[in-house]
Protein backbone atom coordinates (compact mmCIF):
# COMPACT_ATOMS: atom_id res chain seq x y z
CA UNK A 1 0.00 0.00 0.00
CA UNK A 2 1.36 3.44 -0.95
CA UNK A 3 1.97 6.14 1.65
CA UNK A 4 -0.93 8.14 0.22
CA UNK A 5 -3.23 5.11 0.51
CA UNK A 6 -2.13 4.49 4.08
CA UNK A 7 -2.86 8.10 5.01
CA UNK A 8 -6.27 7.93 3.34
CA UNK A 9 -7.06 4.67 5.15
CA UNK A 10 -5.97 6.14 8.49
CA UNK A 11 -8.09 9.26 8.04
CA UNK A 12 -11.09 7.15 7.07
CA UNK A 13 -10.68 4.99 10.16
CA UNK A 14 -10.53 8.13 12.26
CA UNK A 15 -14.04 9.00 11.04
CA UNK A 16 -15.45 5.64 12.11
CA UNK A 17 -18.00 6.10 14.85
CA UNK A 18 -19.52 3.78 17.39
CA UNK A 19 -23.01 2.72 16.28
CA UNK A 20 -24.94 4.77 18.84
CA UNK A 21 -23.21 8.04 17.94
CA UNK A 22 -23.23 7.26 14.21
CA UNK A 23 -26.92 6.43 13.99
CA UNK A 24 -27.82 9.48 16.08
CA UNK A 25 -26.22 11.53 13.28
CA UNK A 26 -27.83 9.41 10.56
CA UNK A 27 -31.32 9.30 12.09
CA UNK A 28 -32.74 12.46 10.47
CA UNK A 29 -32.00 11.20 6.93
CA UNK A 30 -32.18 7.45 7.46
CA UNK A 31 -35.73 6.94 6.19
CA UNK A 32 -35.12 9.01 3.06
CA UNK A 33 -32.60 6.91 1.12
CA UNK A 34 -34.03 5.94 -2.25
CA UNK A 35 -31.69 3.64 -4.10
CA UNK A 36 -29.85 2.43 -1.00
CA UNK A 37 -28.61 -1.03 -2.02
CA UNK A 38 -28.37 -2.53 1.45
CA UNK A 39 -31.81 -1.31 2.54
CA UNK A 40 -33.40 -2.57 -0.67
CA UNK A 41 -31.71 -5.97 -0.40
CA UNK A 42 -32.62 -6.23 3.26
CA UNK A 43 -36.24 -5.51 2.43
CA UNK A 44 -36.31 -8.52 0.16
CA UNK A 45 -34.31 -10.89 2.38
CA UNK A 46 -36.23 -10.06 5.55
CA UNK A 47 -39.62 -10.24 3.83
CA UNK A 48 -38.72 -13.66 2.42
CA UNK A 49 -37.89 -15.02 5.88
CA UNK A 50 -40.77 -13.31 7.68
CA UNK A 51 -43.17 -14.85 5.16
CA UNK A 52 -42.27 -18.25 6.63
CA UNK A 53 -43.21 -17.19 10.19
CA UNK A 54 -46.70 -16.69 11.61
CA UNK A 55 -46.65 -14.01 14.33
CA UNK A 56 -50.33 -13.20 14.79
CA UNK A 57 -51.05 -13.00 18.51
CA UNK A 58 -47.38 -13.55 19.38
CA UNK A 59 -44.69 -11.54 21.15
CA UNK A 60 -41.88 -10.09 19.02
CA UNK A 61 -38.62 -8.36 20.01
CA UNK A 62 -36.76 -6.32 17.39
CA UNK A 63 -33.10 -5.88 18.35
CA UNK A 64 -31.55 -2.98 16.47
CA UNK A 65 -34.99 -1.76 15.38
CA UNK A 66 -33.71 1.63 14.21
CA UNK A 67 -36.53 3.78 12.84
CA UNK A 68 -38.85 0.78 12.58
CA UNK A 69 -38.23 0.08 8.88
CA UNK A 70 -39.96 -3.29 9.10
CA UNK A 71 -42.66 -2.42 11.60
CA UNK A 72 -45.45 -1.89 9.09
CA UNK A 73 -44.96 -5.49 7.91
CA UNK A 74 -44.85 -6.73 11.50
CA UNK A 75 -47.95 -4.81 12.59
CA UNK A 76 -49.79 -6.11 9.51
CA UNK A 77 -49.53 -9.59 11.03
CA UNK A 78 -51.07 -8.35 14.30
CA UNK A 79 -48.56 -9.50 16.91
CA UNK A 80 -49.71 -9.40 20.51
CA UNK A 81 -46.66 -7.34 21.45
CA UNK A 82 -43.80 -5.71 19.56
CA UNK A 83 -40.84 -4.37 21.54
CA UNK A 84 -37.96 -2.47 19.97
CA UNK A 85 -34.36 -2.02 21.15
CA UNK A 86 -31.70 0.17 19.63
CA UNK A 87 -28.40 1.80 20.65
CA UNK A 88 -29.44 5.13 19.08
CA UNK A 89 -31.84 7.45 20.87
CA UNK A 90 -32.13 9.42 17.63
CA UNK A 91 -33.34 6.39 15.67
CA UNK A 92 -35.84 5.50 18.40
CA UNK A 93 -37.17 9.05 18.34
CA UNK A 94 -37.85 8.69 14.61
CA UNK A 95 -39.60 5.38 15.24
CA UNK A 96 -41.79 7.05 17.87
CA UNK A 97 -42.78 9.76 15.37
CA UNK A 98 -44.12 7.05 13.06
CA UNK A 99 -45.57 4.80 15.76
CA UNK A 100 -46.36 6.94 18.84
CA UNK A 101 -47.61 4.01 21.00
CA UNK A 102 -44.47 1.98 20.26
CA UNK A 103 -42.72 0.27 23.16
CA UNK A 104 -38.99 0.86 22.77
CA UNK A 105 -35.89 0.84 24.95
CA UNK A 106 -32.39 2.21 24.53
CA UNK A 107 -29.97 -0.69 24.28
CA UNK A 108 -27.00 0.07 26.54
CA UNK A 109 -25.28 -3.33 26.32
CA UNK A 110 -26.27 -6.82 25.24
CA UNK A 111 -28.89 -7.16 27.98
CA UNK A 112 -32.68 -6.93 27.59
CA UNK A 113 -33.71 -6.42 31.23
CA UNK A 114 -37.26 -5.30 30.41
CA UNK A 115 -38.08 -8.69 28.85
CA UNK A 116 -38.82 -11.60 31.19
CA UNK A 117 -37.27 -14.99 30.57
CA UNK A 118 -39.12 -17.05 27.93
CA UNK A 119 -41.42 -14.16 27.03
CA UNK A 120 -40.87 -13.85 23.25
CA UNK A 121 -42.04 -15.99 20.37
CA UNK A 122 -39.80 -14.28 17.82
CA UNK A 123 -36.57 -12.27 18.02
CA UNK A 124 -35.54 -10.37 14.91
CA UNK A 125 -32.39 -8.40 14.18
CA UNK A 126 -31.87 -6.74 10.81
CA UNK A 127 -28.63 -5.12 9.65
CA UNK A 128 -27.38 -4.98 13.23
CA UNK A 129 -25.32 -7.88 14.57
CA UNK A 130 -22.06 -6.75 12.96
CA UNK A 131 -22.35 -3.72 15.25
CA UNK A 132 -22.34 -6.03 18.30
CA UNK A 133 -18.87 -6.70 19.69
CA UNK A 134 -19.88 -9.40 22.20
CA UNK A 135 -22.02 -11.51 19.91
CA UNK A 136 -22.05 -14.61 22.09
CA UNK A 137 -23.30 -12.59 25.07
CA UNK A 138 -26.03 -11.06 22.91
CA UNK A 139 -27.19 -14.39 21.50
CA UNK A 140 -27.34 -15.94 24.95
CA UNK A 141 -29.54 -13.06 26.08
CA UNK A 142 -31.81 -13.57 23.08
CA UNK A 143 -31.96 -17.24 24.00
CA UNK A 144 -33.01 -16.27 27.53
CA UNK A 145 -35.99 -14.20 26.39
CA UNK A 146 -37.09 -16.70 23.72
CA UNK A 147 -39.75 -19.21 24.54
CA UNK A 148 -38.97 -22.88 23.83
CA UNK A 149 -39.74 -23.39 20.17
CA UNK A 150 -39.39 -19.66 19.48
CA UNK A 151 -37.76 -18.42 16.30
CA UNK A 152 -35.00 -15.97 15.35
CA UNK A 153 -34.59 -14.02 12.11
CA UNK A 154 -31.26 -12.31 11.45
CA UNK A 155 -30.16 -10.32 8.43
CA UNK A 156 -26.93 -8.39 8.09
CA UNK A 157 -24.12 -7.07 5.97
CA UNK A 158 -22.25 -10.19 4.87
CA UNK A 159 -18.94 -10.75 6.74
CA UNK A 160 -17.18 -11.58 3.46
CA UNK A 161 -17.97 -8.09 2.19
CA UNK A 162 -16.82 -6.54 5.46
CA UNK A 163 -13.60 -8.55 5.35
CA UNK A 164 -12.96 -7.28 1.83
CA UNK A 165 -13.21 -3.69 3.05
CA UNK A 166 -16.92 -3.02 2.76
CA UNK A 167 -18.22 -0.27 5.02
CA UNK A 168 -21.57 0.91 6.28
CA UNK A 169 -21.34 4.60 5.46
CA UNK A 170 -23.41 7.75 5.07
CA UNK A 171 -22.79 11.33 4.06
CA UNK A 172 -22.93 14.17 6.57
CA UNK A 173 -21.86 17.70 5.80
CA UNK A 174 -19.95 16.57 2.76
CA UNK A 175 -18.03 13.94 4.71
CA UNK A 176 -18.31 10.17 4.62
CA UNK A 177 -18.99 8.66 8.03
CA UNK A 178 -18.41 4.94 8.60
CA UNK A 179 -20.19 2.99 11.31
CA UNK A 180 -18.00 0.63 13.33
CA UNK A 181 -18.45 -3.06 12.53
CA UNK A 182 -17.13 -6.32 13.92
CA UNK A 183 -16.62 -9.26 11.58
CA UNK A 184 -18.49 -12.36 12.77
CA UNK A 185 -18.14 -15.06 10.14
CA UNK A 186 -21.10 -17.20 9.16
CA UNK A 187 -19.32 -20.25 10.61
CA UNK A 188 -18.74 -18.44 13.92
CA UNK A 189 -22.42 -17.56 14.02
CA UNK A 190 -23.40 -21.15 13.28
CA UNK A 191 -21.10 -22.50 16.00
CA UNK A 192 -22.72 -20.19 18.54
CA UNK A 193 -26.25 -21.07 17.46
CA UNK A 194 -25.50 -24.80 17.64
CA UNK A 195 -24.19 -24.31 21.18
CA UNK A 196 -27.57 -22.78 22.03
CA UNK A 197 -29.35 -25.74 20.43
CA UNK A 198 -30.94 -23.57 17.76
CA UNK A 199 -31.90 -25.35 14.55
CA UNK A 200 -31.15 -23.56 11.28
CA UNK A 201 -34.33 -23.48 9.22
CA UNK A 202 -33.28 -21.29 6.30
CA UNK A 203 -30.24 -19.43 5.03
CA UNK A 204 -30.07 -17.06 2.09
CA UNK A 205 -27.59 -14.56 0.71
CA UNK A 206 -27.28 -12.09 -2.13
CA UNK A 207 -24.11 -11.41 -4.12
CA UNK A 208 -22.86 -8.42 -6.04
CA UNK A 209 -23.74 -9.28 -9.64
CA UNK A 210 -25.33 -7.69 -12.68
CA UNK A 211 -28.73 -7.59 -10.99
CA UNK A 212 -27.47 -4.79 -8.73
CA UNK A 213 -25.07 -3.13 -11.18
CA UNK A 214 -27.48 -0.24 -11.68
CA UNK A 215 -27.02 0.90 -8.07
CA UNK A 216 -23.32 1.39 -8.72
CA UNK A 217 -23.87 3.01 -12.11
CA UNK A 218 -26.10 5.65 -10.55
CA UNK A 219 -23.34 6.41 -8.04
CA UNK A 220 -20.60 6.47 -10.70
CA UNK A 221 -18.98 3.61 -8.79
CA UNK A 222 -18.52 0.89 -11.39
CA UNK A 223 -14.93 0.32 -10.29
CA UNK A 224 -16.23 -0.52 -6.82
CA UNK A 225 -18.81 -2.83 -8.39
CA UNK A 226 -16.11 -4.71 -10.28
CA UNK A 227 -13.92 -5.05 -7.18
CA UNK A 228 -16.83 -6.61 -5.25
CA UNK A 229 -18.32 -8.64 -8.10
CA UNK A 230 -19.48 -12.11 -6.95
CA UNK A 231 -18.89 -11.23 -3.28
CA UNK A 232 -21.87 -11.90 -0.96
CA UNK A 233 -23.17 -8.55 0.30
CA UNK A 234 -26.04 -9.53 2.63
CA UNK A 235 -27.32 -12.69 4.28
CA UNK A 236 -30.38 -13.83 6.15
CA UNK A 237 -30.80 -16.73 8.53
CA UNK A 238 -33.85 -18.14 10.28
CA UNK A 239 -33.44 -20.36 13.34
CA UNK A 240 -35.59 -22.11 15.90
CA UNK A 241 -34.93 -22.66 19.59
CA UNK A 242 -35.32 -26.22 20.83
CA UNK A 243 -38.49 -27.16 22.63
CA UNK A 244 -38.21 -28.14 26.26
CA UNK A 245 -37.71 -31.87 26.72
CA UNK A 246 -40.98 -33.71 27.27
Amino acid sequence: MSIASRIKSFLFQQREKDPGAAYDLWAAAYDNQPGNLMLDLDEGVFSELLHQTAISGKSVADIGCGTGRHWSKLFAQQPARLTGYDVSAGMLAKLKEKYPPAVTFLLRNERLPELPTASCDLVISTLAIAHIEKLETALREWNRVLKPGGEIIITDYHPEALAKGGKRTFKLGGKTIAVKNYIHTIEQLRVLTRQLDWTELRFTERVIDDSVKGYYERQNALSLFESFRDIPIIYGIQLKKANDPA
